[in-house]
């Protein structure tokens, strides 16, 4: 259970943070160097496996039980006109998910992983950002916490997903009052497909809640609540149990990159545990992950969240872990290791 009930005490655990088990990749990358491959030929993949293990804490590595979870919260910010959709999608969309029909419930099949979505208070939207803060104190602890508290600790990985109509602009202005730069024009995307009168006006939206809440901009926690939203404060707090558990994690698009950023500017390595699955076709998204030096695994031009990039991504890893655990290494196969003598022609001189 997490322990903490203001800013203060989040952001004390913000900053007590595990290091990881170095001795773990480290057999990895031992194991690695003897498999019927020339060295560094897998890539990142070699990289990932590394990662893995540096977390978990045991070589090789396991993803035996992974989960996907998906928070979804509402946002008053929708009723100024920034979405495509009504924020009454966000509900219909958890009941989709209930039902097996939506992208998530197909790809996290596929991706061998448990899917759970864990609504915040849908019937109570966040407050109109451009008037007052998203988020009081207590309801973004509360939220934070509920993400928090969603993480098993006998997970392998976890990946990290959302749905919430209304939050790339939430996302977009965290965004912007973290790493600034231009404000709505520069951070604010199409989202959910909103027409040019959409996007200026998301953008205006943004500029003028930037403005109101400017005497905040000096405290990361305090930004992630004045403009974030319910779904965006769970995905901080899970990021957070899980580095302090132990797991890795897979951020999905956007909204989570946006999520977490607080984070790393309070703690530069808090992130350390974590990978980027995709970079989205959202405006924003790789502006942020370059500010935040975090690299993604895939390019697809998804801009769907729900964790949908994730669950692709988890994919790769496990394709990574089975090279790792099910290739021969260089004496079991009876292949030399040795390059041949002649491999380079020499030089006389």
């Amino acid at each position: 259970m997490s322990t903490f009930t203001s800013f203060s005490g989040l952001r004390a655990v913000c900053l007590d943070l595990p290091s990881g088990h170095p001795a773990a990749s480290a057999a990895v990358a031992q194991r690695e160097a003897t498999l019927t491959k020339p060295p560094k030929s897998l890539g990142r993949l070699e990289d990932l496996v590394a990662w893995l293990a540096h977390w978990q804490g045991h070589a090789p590595p396991r993803l035996d039980h992974v989960e996907i979870l998906v928070f979804a919260g509402n946002h008053g910010v929708t009723k100024l006109g920034v979405s495509a959709y009504p924020a009454e999608v966000t509900a219909q969309m958890v009941a989709n998910f209930a039902a097996g029909g939506a992208a998530i419930n197909q790809l996290a099949r596929a991706a061998g992983a448990k899917l759970r979505v864990i609504p915040l208070s849908l019937d109570q939207p966040t407050a109109d950002f451009t008037q007052q803060p998203a988020l009081s104190e207590s309801e973004f602890i509360a939220a934070v916490t509920a993400g928090y508290d969603a993480v098993s600790p006998d997970c392998d990985l976890i990946c990290l997903g959302e749905m919430g109509i209304g939050n790339t602009t939430a996302a977009a202005a965290i965004a912007a009052a973290l790493f600034g730069g231009g404000g709505g024009e520069r951070w604010a995307g199409r989202g959910t497909g909103v027409d040019e009168d959409g996007l200026s006006r998301k953008r205006a939206v943004i500029d003028r809640a930037l403005a109101r809440h400017a005497g905040v901009r000096h405290d990361p926690l305090a930004i992630a609540a004045a403009l974030g939203g319910r779904e965006l404060a769970a995905i901080l707090g899970a990021t957070l149990a899980a580095r302090r558990k132990n797991i890795p994690v897979l951020l999905d698009g956007f909204v989570c990159t946006a999520a977490v950023a607080p984070l790393a500017k309070l703690r530069a390595d808090t992130l350390a545990h974590a990978q980027a699955a995709h970079v989205s076709a959202e405006a924003g998204h790789r502006m942020l992950l370059d500010e935040m030096g975090l690299k993604p695994l895939i390019d697809l031009n998804m801009r769907l969240g729900e964790a949908s990039g994730a669950a692709v991504a988890l994919q790769i890893l496990r394709a990574a872990l089975v090279c790792h655990t099910g290739m021969a290494t260089f004496a079991e196969a009876g292949v030399s290791n040795k390059p041949a003598d002649d491999a380079e022609p020499k030089v006389a001189g």
